[in-house]
């Protein structure tokens, strides 16, 4: 057996041994087992598509363990790449859930269903990328919608927030199920086969109108897994309510899937999409990337700020994507790899460093017990650790030098602006438009973190729970560490994925030359005679600071200094109350994007009984809510709720009436039954 099967199936032998742990041990027990189980399946998923990016490939059909269609696994580099991300994922925060869960906080993140799940939702992301037919792609996205599912809920007897949350995700990612499941039945009906290899071989006999359906439905269900825009309520509702190391395995690991599945399904198994269809993909990602930093930027719950920043993220992977198909339909085979690779690389980039993110914040939460941006601050001083990762995080997230996402940014600029060459209307029209959106998406997200970095950790404390905030356990710290090494290592030596990247976006049909190739510390685009070097840029940058610092304290030498009282205007020390709150950091954006944003507010005055020129208390409510939210599904929310109250006066509790429903019905088949015979 070769060393990326042996790796899969003792990824298969950990999770289920940690499925049983999380059903039958005691608490503490069963918190370690778990955490233990999860990290090995995490490093055995890791190992095994790192083998597989490799140049190494592997396939297995196992034809007992699913009636009539049986099991079909394979690996090659792009399901690898998916494969290695959600494995060093899973490491990591398995390793961090220990001691997340161990503590008296976390009472249904360590319950035993939800222990109990947890290893078979790792296991689903690793396994989901290898899947090699559509019964088993389909069975394991449904185990992991269900696991993740369960996980979600995990609090839901201490806020009736989390119940929402759940039916919210529970809805949309069913009908994105059904999605799936109508476009991925239409194609291997047109392909005559439900295995990968099969679908392959009969998408070329495929008619335009019906490999043209098939790509609207599986990449509308494959989008809502990543959270875009308009199919995204569900994000920014579920990742907040789900205890932290959950958040970041969604966030970092199940969204990604949504775009491995474009890719898979597009230009793999179909051999490309229509020109119009990479336009939807590359507008969706756009209207993604603007409006999940700019929902971003208004909120003031840390982990509500964050999964808006998934979007936003998974929007510039979708941009990518959608650019690669566009050129790829064009007849541009070189800036299609080059923006595919960038997309590629961004999906591992924001994997890491988001996970950092949810696994910082949920140590903040841990610690506080808040989530509300507004009444934090003061804990660098209190949780140095937790700062110094979340910075790390920080820095990637906001695309600038030295962080691990200003590179995968760089290369899709750099596939976009060489892409300028492609004839066509469209491409001069979006191209230009994709470009002004990553550099506007880069900008808000810089103040995002800004604020969440000034805010929440460097000003002054507003409220006891964060005066009295205390760093988290060594399990967490370790946990974080591991993810704040893997930011490191792709911001400063990218070299190491080059070829890896180059053999995924050779799966994907376009082209089997060499795209990106490096020895580690240079990354190099082979076919447009470029090249990158991270660490240079970092060095140089440290370079300056440090001479910087120490003209500073040169020039400061020069004169006397006294330590005197600072003027303070009579009004005596500031407060935690004279600081900026995220609100106040955000309100100046908010003016700039009010059309957009369409934020509601409220000033209730209250008089004095006694007169009515006098007044005893003014009330100043403001929201900004999610405008699509409540301008497309909230009316269709009432609408079916009307329809159901309606529906109620034909439930009369008569036999009789309910005898006629029947009748009629069936008269109603059988018409219909006889006009299409």
């Amino acid at each position: 057996m070769k060393g990326a099967e042996t790796a899969a199936v003792l990824a298969v032998g950990l999770a289920g041994a940690g499925a049983l742990s999380g059903a039958l041990l005691p608490r503490r027990a069963r918190v370690i087992a778990v955490g233990l189980c999860t990290a090995g399946l995490g490093g055995a998923g890791l190992t095994a598509g790192l083998m597989a990016s490799g140049g190494g490939r592997w396939s297995v059909h196992l034809p007992g363990l699913l009636p009539m269609a049986g099991v079909y696994l394979a690996v090659d580099a792009l399901s690898g790449l998916f494969m290695a991300v959600a494995g060093a994922v899973v490491l990591a925060v398995a390793v961090y859930g220990i001691g997340y869960a161990g503590g008296g906080h976390a009472r249904g993140v360590a319950s035993r269903g939800v222990q109990a799940s947890l290893p078979l939702f790792a296991l689903t992301l690793v396994l989901v990328p290898a899947a090699a037919s559509v019964s088993t792609f389909l069975l394991l996205w449904e185990v992991m919608a269900l696991t993740s599912l369960l996980l979600v809920l995990a609090d839901q007897r201490d806020r009736a927030s989390v119940r929402e949350a759940g039916v919210w995700y529970a809805v949309m990612t069913h009908l994105g199920l059904v999605l799936l499941l109508a476009g991925m039945a239409l194609f291997a009906a047109c392909a005559g086969g439900e295995t990968f290899t099969a679908l392959r071989a009969g998408a070329s006999g495929m008619s335009p109108t019906a490999r043209g359906t098939v790509f609207v439905l599986v990449a509308a269900a494959f989008a809502s897994k990543a959270g875009m825009v308009p199919l995204h309520p569900w994000l920014p509702r579920a990742h907040p309510e789900a205890p932290s190391n959950v958040s970041a395995l969604m966030s970092a690991a199940m969204v990604n899937l949504g775009a491995y599945g474009i890719v898979r399904v597009a230009f793999d198994l179909l051999g490309g999409a229509p020109r119009w269809g990479w336009l939807l993909v590359l507008a969706a990602g756009a209207l993604s990337a603007v409006y999940g930093i700019l929902q971003a930027a208004m909120a003031s719950d840390l982990k509500r700020l964050l999964a808006y920043s998934t979007s936003e993220n998974l929007g510039l992977v979708l941009i990518g994507v959608g650019a690669a198909g566009l050129f790829a339909s064009s007849g541009y085979p070189v800036p299609a790899a080059l923006a595919l690779a960038a997309a590629l690389l961004h999906v591992a980039n924001h994997a890491v460093f988001k996970a950092l993110l949810f696994c910082a914040a949920g140590s903040v939460v841990r610690a506080t017990g808040l989530r509300d941006l507004d009444r934090m601050g003061g804990l660098r001083a209190r949780m140095p650790a937790t700062a110094g990762f979340f910075t790390v995080a920080a820095l990637g997230a906001i695309a600038l030098p030295p962080g691990n996402g200003f590179l995968s940014e760089w290369l899709l600029l750099q596939s976009l602006i060489n892409g300028l060459t492609v004839p066509g209307i469209s491409t001069a029209i979006v191209l230009p438009l994709a470009v002004a959106v990553i550099a506007l998406s880069a900008g808000l997200a810089a103040a995002v973190f800004v604020k969440a970095l000034g805010v929440g950790f460097f000003a002054r404390p507003r409220s006891a729970e964060a005066a009295a905030a205390k760093e988290s356990p060594p399990g967490m710290l370790i946990g974080m560490g591991l993810l704040a090494v893997g930011c490191t290592g792709l911001a400063l030596v990218p070299g190491m994925l080059g070829n890896g990247l180059s053999r995924a976006v050779a799966v994907a049909g376009l082209g089997s030359g060499p795209t990106l190739s490096g020895d580690g510390f240079e990354l190099r685009l082979d076919r447009l005679a470029a090249s990158m070097s991270p660490l240079w840029v970092a060095a140089a940058l440290t370079a300056g600071l440090l001479a910087a610092a120490g003209l500073i304290r040169i020039t400061a030498r020069r004169g006397r200094r006294a330590n005197v009282k600072l003027w303070d205007c009579g009004g005596g020390a500031p407060t935690a109350r004279m600081s900026y709150t995220a609100t106040s950091f955000a309100e100046p954006l908010q003016r700039v994007f009010d059309d957009v944003l369409a934020p509601e507010q409220d000033v209730n005055v209250t008089p004095l009984r006694e007169s009515a020129y006098l007044v005893e208390r003014v009330r100043f409510q403001s929201r900004i809510p999610d405008r699509i939210e409540h301008r497309v599904y909230r009316p269709v929310l009432a609408a079916v709720t009307g329809l159901g109250q309606s529906a109620r006066r034909l439930a009369t509790g008569s036999v009789h009436l309910y005898l006629g429903y029947g009748f009629f019905g069936l008269v109603a088949v059988l018409l219909a039954l006889a006009v299409g015979w």
